[in-house]
């Protein structure tokens, strides 16, 4: 198996030699340090393109001359799980789990800034899950969700009395989230409302660009109703779908920078609140866009937010 060289900074490229296997997940295997079981998880989470369209069959039969392609911190990340693997076979200690950032706690609730990667709760590896350990509350239960990918604003209750407490308060659309997105293409409207129904039910989301380019566009979303992948599916239905959604997003680019992205660009940068258990209060948290957000602002020549679209 040869590597090609990188065309661009950010992503590898292999190209399917005469002997090379031809299942996709087997040509990963051996193009890189990886188990299968990583390789499939690799094709699994659709970071990987054959002749720039986006496969996510593991048994997808190549062909001599194919151009693979995936980001290079995609490769790096699954070197370093199958690395970390190898070491708890030969008897070594399991990968500790992550620390996850709070940035606002009382003594009812706190307020997480979730990192991609990490599912909200119920798994041995989730934020819940690590703030019940590192903040000493085994009780913490997350109000609400964030996909696995979106980073940000993340609410626990820290007790039954205050999760149901903040769960009223949410029936109650009392809530206001606001999201950055970085979408595909030059965003056309100052502003737009999109209504269109989530899974046959009502849903809302109001959109405000902040930035555009002529491949992306920087949008600020705030979500009246809290469907499931709201925003990525309203995005996509108007043809402007979040930057690395590998499942509502582009499935054939031109453009190699798309493919630089390793998650989805969607960050839940504000939460706020009235405080379910003390109606005087309010909460209120922002969160910052994170490193690799503000690389693909950078990536596609957006690399300051403005108040005013470019």
């Amino acid at each position: 198996m040869r590597r090609a060289p990188q065309h661009q900074a950010g992503i590898v490229s292999l190209t399917v030699g005469k002997t090379d296997p031809k299942v996709l997940q087997d040509f990963l295997s051996g193009g890189f340090r990886l188990s299968r079981r990583a390789a499939k998880a690799v094709v699994d989470g659709r970071s990987v393109w054959v002749n720039r369209r986006c496969v996510w069959i593991a048994r997808y039969a190549l062909h001599t001359g194919d151009l693979v392609e995936l980001p290079s911190r995609t490769v790096k990340g699954a070197e370093a799980q199958s690395a970390g693997r190898r070491v708890v076979e030969k008897g070594g200690s399991a990968p500790r789990i992550r620390h996850v950032r709070v940035l606002w706690r009382n003594g009812s609730y706190l307020v997480c800034d979730k990192p991609a990667g990490m599912v909200s709760c119920d798994d041995p590896k989730s934020a819940e899950a690590a703030l019940r350990s590192q903040e000493n509350e085994p009780a913490l239960e997350a109000v609400h969700r964030l996909d696995r990918d979106t980073t940000g604003c993340l609410l626990f209750a820290k007790n039954r009395a205050a999760y149901a407490a903040a769960v009223e308060i949410f029936k109650t659309h009392r809530v206001s989230k606001i999201y950055h997105a970085i979408v595909a293409g030059r965003f056309g409207f100052a502003h737009q409302t999109i209504e269109t129904p989530v899974d046959g039910r009502p849903a809302v989301s109001k959109v405000t660009r902040e930035a555009a380019g002529p491949e992306a566009s920087l949008l600020r979303v705030r979500i009246e109703t809290g469907r499931t992948n709201q925003i990525r599916r309203h995005l996509a239905s108007v043809r402007h779908p979040v930057v690395g959604d590998r499942v509502f997003g582009l499935k054939s680019v031109r453009d190699a920078r798309l493919m630089k992205v390793p998650r989805q660009m969607l960050h839940a940068s504000e939460l706020t609140l009235p405080d379910p258990l003390d109606p005087r209060c309010e909460i209120k948290v922002h969160s910052p866009l994170p490193a690799d957000f503000r690389a693909a602002l950078r990536l596609f020549g957006m690399g300051r937010r403005s108040s005013s679209p470019r």
